[in-house]
């Protein structure tokens, strides 16, 4: 794999977090040379196949589990240092994927046990946020659906007024009226300039919509960290017949992420489009490669 050079500005006074080098080794699994930095005014998407180290790194960032090496800063605090641990967690809001409150308690009992870890919870804030979600406040927390669960998750993140939102897999499991709500609300936050948003999701058309940036993690290491714009000029899809494909020499293959043959030729992901487009010429279709395709093809080339 490549390690792009991350393209945002590395001053750490515009940087709400940055990793460098950072690196933790399990059993079967390596989470290596992961560099990347998060600017205030934008929301990074975070992709990667299922197991490719996305949790592993949210896990990392929250202080649930140690890095082997490597540097993280949060608001221009070393993670590292253990006096910085209360100032910069009280300063970020956290989504989970799944649900982790006490499921005998109420949404108004999980509320009261939350508020006093932080310092700038804003009551009326969490009341304007309950009841645009419409949570029943006397209701337990296992009676909610999943998207209300989520809703409650975003309710209690928010309402204290953070500066940093790491969101892992918030949208999973959620119907398009739901996401479109959630993604709704990080529009709405990150209008606040001074604020950052690291967003996990395997499901890269709610990143499409919202993302400015797109870490892209693949079997423990880094593939890019790139504006979406770059990743739209950088990645072309090409589908070409038989006769073409079998054409390719070494160097054409080269230029291909992976290749697919099919009943009717092959469709394939180049990173180099001018140089595809030289040689497939008038003889192949392109179109703008996806977020999902760049996983999938990244995926098979992995495979082989």
């Amino acid at each position: 794999m490549i390690n792009s050079k991350n393209i945002m500005n590395e001053d750490s006074n515009k940087n709400i977090l940055q990793v460098k080098n950072l690196n933790k080794t399990f059993k079967e699994f390596k989470l290596q040379n992961i560099n990347f930095s998060l600017e205030k005014g934008y929301i990074m998407g975070l992709i990667g196949p299922n197991g490719s180290g996305k949790t592993t790194l949210i896990k990392i960032l929250m202080g649930l589990m140690k890095s082997d090496s490597g540097d993280i800063s949060i608001f221009g605090l070393d993670k590292n240092d253990k006096k910085n641990c209360i100032p910069i967690k009280e300063r970020i809001g956290f989504v989970y994927d799944e649900n982790y409150f006490y499921e005998e308690l109420t949404v108004k009992a999980t509320k009261n046990f939350i508020a006093p870890f932080y310092k700038n919870w804003n009551e009326d804030k969490f009341i304007q946020l309950q009841n645009n979600f419409n949570l029943p406040e006397n209701r337990k927390v296992k009676e909610l659906s999943k998207g209300m669960k989520i809703k409650l998750s975003l309710a209690l993140a928010l309402a204290h007024n953070p500066d940093l939102i790491i969101m892992d897999e918030p949208t999973s499991g959620l119907d398009p009226v739901f996401r479109s709500e959630v993604l709704d609300i990080l529009r709405d936050v990150i209008q606040n300039e001074e604020k950052g948003i690291l967003f996990s999701s395997h499901i890269t058309t709610d990143l499409d919509k919202i993302a400015d940036y797109i870490t892209f993690i693949n079997n423990g290491e880094m593939v890019f960290s790139k504006s979406k714009e770059e990743i739209g000029d950088e990645f072309l899809l090409v589908r070409g017949d038989t006769t073409l494909l079998e054409s390719f020499g070494e160097d054409e293959r080269n230029c291909f992420i992976s290749i697919k043959k099919n009943a009717f030729g092959f469709d394939g992901l180049s990173k180099d489009p001018g140089k595809v487009k030289k040689f497939c010429g008038d003889g192949a279709l392109y179109e703008k490669a996806s977020l999902e395709d760049i996983m999938v093809y990244y995926a098979r080339a992995g495979e082989k």
